[in-house]
């Protein structure tokens, strides 16, 4: 299934997304909310599509992929390494990222992120999808220059339109440790890599950061890093926001 979030004439709201066809729902995907829908159905064209979440946190995970970490000459962590995006950085799929006049250096980083469809606390990892509402694509945009000044991530990955999400929450998706993930920028393919590259798996990390007192409630995303090619970095007053993907 894929869940899509969607402006029409001003009008915002949630739908069930079949070939070019959405069902429009009630409320919210979450707590049961996927089985009622309005009955009125929309062509995808008629519609923009947004940040298939609205996240009230965003936690991600730095160095998690072993080529990204090999790329900048960086010892993987021992266990997994936090960090926070604000949800101002939100936009979505097919919306302009803005580049920040103070950075020289702005890259793209596609990811994987997990969308969470029940509040999770303390939850093993056997028991971890369970909490799991679906996943989707994830362009961590980041400062370079600015993440290496300052020796953390809060201002270089917390612009406005640093968060890329979407275009939809796919909930069928049987192993996300074996996926493939890419970005790509003006057609042309920088990023290439697969889930299964990564440190820390999925599962892994959603108990990992359930136990850290990082609550994961719906419908915060987590992110589960960047693989390597954002050391091939871009420049330009500004681009368009859909460069990852994942299969």
């Amino acid at each position: 299934m894929r869940i899509v979030r969607f402006d029409m004439q001003g009008r915002s709201a949630y739908g069930i997304l079949e070939g070019e066809q959405i069902s429009v729902l009630w409320g919210t995907p979450y707590d049961g909310g996927l089985a009622n829908t309005t009955g009125e159905v929309l062509s995808l064209p008629e519609v923009t599509l947004l940040a298939p979440c609205e996240p009230s946190k965003i936690v991600a995970l730095g160095l998690n992929y072993r080529d990204h970490a090999a790329e900048y000459g960086s010892v993987v962590p021992e266990e997994p390494l936090l960090f926070m995006k604000p949800s101002t950085a939100v936009i979505g799929p097919d919306e302009a990222i803005v580049y920040p006049a103070m950075s020289k250096r702005v890259d793209y980083e596609a990811e994987l992120a997990v969308v969470m469809g029940k509040t999770a606390r303390h939850v093993p990892e056997n028991e971890v999808f369970a909490y799991v509402l679906g996943y989707t694509c994830f362009n961590d945009v980041t400062a370079r220059d600015l993440q290496r000044k300052d020796g953390q991530f809060t201002r270089a990955k917390g612009f406005d339109t640093f968060a890329v999400i979407g275009p939809w929450i796919e909930t069928e998706i049987a192993d996300p440790d074996g996926l493939t993930v890419a970005a790509y920028l003006n057609g042309e393919e920088k990023q290439h890599s697969n889930t299964g590259n990564m440190v820390f798996p999925v599962a892994h990390l959603i108990s990992f950061i359930s136990c850290s007192r990082e609550t994961s409630s719906p419908p915060a995303p987590l992110r589960a890093s960047a693989p390597c090619g954002s050391a091939t970095w871009w420049k330009s007053g500004w681009s368009r926001s859909g460069v990852c993907a994942t299969k």
